[in-house]
């Protein structure tokens, strides 16, 4: 028999740095989810992955106070910052821009985003990393 599903919970962690202290350890505690068994497994699972970059996670829990979760991609606004060397957006997009980005950059993103981006080719997924980008005030050029 299949095991009852209490719920899912989205939380976006760093990778790698996973830690029973806030905003981590609550959110699990009070759904009775086993804090460190999470932790561990969730930065043994993101050990390759680059240090910090943002995780958005899935977990799901059942009724025997067990869970299951599933990491996506950093967000394309991370990579976006990345690929732009900028700590933050435009504080006006649309009027400014923050810094510029080349289509070869948004191909990268778009290739490394592809799994987790409602598109079924590659040039649908630039699309949407430039929406993105112009969102964030960084020109694509």
């Amino acid at each position: 028999m299949a095991k009852k599903v209490m719920g899912m919970l989205k939380l976006q962690v760093a990778a790698g740095n996973a830690k029973p202290s806030p905003p981590v350890g609550p959110a699990l505690g009070q759904r009775g989810i086993n804090i460190m068994e999470f932790c561990k497994a969730f930065n043994a699972k993101t050990a390759d992955m680059e240090k910090d970059a943002p995780c958005p996670t899935v977990i799901t829990y059942y009724a025997d106070k067990s869970f299951t979760f599933e990491i996506k991609t950093p967000p394309a606004s991370y990579y976006i910052k990345k690929a732009a060397k900028l700590a933050s957006g435009s504080k006006t997009p649309g009027r400014a821009t923050a810094g510029s980005i080349t289509a070869k950059q948004v191909r990268e993103i778009a290739e490394a985003k592809m799994k987790d981006l409602n598109a079924t080719s590659i040039e649908g997924a630039m699309q949407i990393i430039m929406g993105s980008a112009r969102s964030m005030g960084v020109e694509v050029k």
